[in-house]
């Protein structure tokens, strides 16, 4: 059963402690606040602020699992803080480690941080949980992908797009790169995991990927460069540099280029279209 009294007076002192510099926001000259607005955490937790202010005053509809995920989220907790609003809210929490789609609060923080650079939050499998505008640039939007689609291993044997976005010389490589990624996966984490499925998947509907599978290579590391081949603003070489959260499994992936190089000035480029309102 839902507790409405203790939800919403846990998500009252979680907003409390919760300050905008913790989230990217600025704080300007008159908030009278403690820690955030209620319309700031709706945003942030993609709701609207008339259903966010009815469950912190312990009214309205029960929430969903989708929402009090999105709430967790939004409100930056720890796993046990996300654990403890679910059983407020009368559900079970989902689960932690390499299948959970909850990015802790320490690689949020840093996140938040990166808005003019092209950084994503990805899991072992390559699916995208957060990027910032210039990563959306960069390679898409992520939020429209659904299903083994939002996985970037899948999508690059079922989807041309997905290659359209780097060189054809580069294409092999990255074959056997997802390929040898994906062997990895499922040996660590089971046929029964995310990774047994999207192999299923992969051996029933792409014969290119059977052929790859067949070389069981292991190893196959990203390249020191990557290069992507914008339809904007052209060929981008670019170093990847990877933060790992160990618990879940996660990935901070900030892209960069050489100071003065060509890619960097069109990295630039893309971080103003990245503002442009389409």
């Amino acid at each position: 059963m839902i507790d409405r009294a203790g939800l919403g007076e846990f998500l009252r002192a979680r907003r409390d402690a919760l300050q905008p510099e913790d989230v990217g926001f600025p704080r300007g000259p008159r908030r009278r606040t403690s820690g955030l607005r209620r319309e700031e955490v709706a945003a942030l937790s993609h709701m609207s602020p008339d259903y966010y202010s009815r469950l912190e005053r312990g009214q309205g509809p029960t929430p969903s699992e989708q929402m009090v995920a999105s709430i967790a989220q939004g409100l930056r907790l720890t796993l046990d803080e996300r654990d403890h609003l679910f059983h407020l809210a009368g559900l079970q929490p989902p689960s932690r480690g390499a299948a959970s789609q909850h990015v802790s609060p320490g690689m949020l923080r840093i996140f938040d941080r990166l808005g003019d650079t092209p950084a994503e939050i990805v899991t072992e499998v390559g699916e995208t949980l957060r990027q910032t505008p210039s990563a959306r640039a960069l390679v898409g939007d992520a939020s429209l992908r659904t299903g083994p689609a939002r996985s970037i291993g899948y999508r690059w044997f079922t989807d041309p797009r997905a290659r359209a976005l780097h060189p054809e010389q580069d294409h092999a490589f990255h074959s056997r790169m997802y390929a040898a990624g994906l062997r990895e996966l499922v040996a660590r984490r089971g046929p029964d995991s995310t990774a047994g499925h999207l192999l299923n998947l992969l051996l029933d509907e792409s014969e290119e990927f059977r052929a790859v599978w067949d070389l069981h290579e292991v190893g196959v590391g990203p390249p020191e460069v990557k290069r992507y081949q914008h339809p904007e603003v052209g060929l981008l070489e670019l170093n990847c540099q990877v933060l790992l959260d160990p618990v879940q499994s996660h990935s901070l992936l900030v892209y960069t280029a050489v100071p003065g190089s060509d890619s960097y000035e069109k990295l630039q480029l893309l971080a103003v279209l990245a503002a442009t309102p389409v």
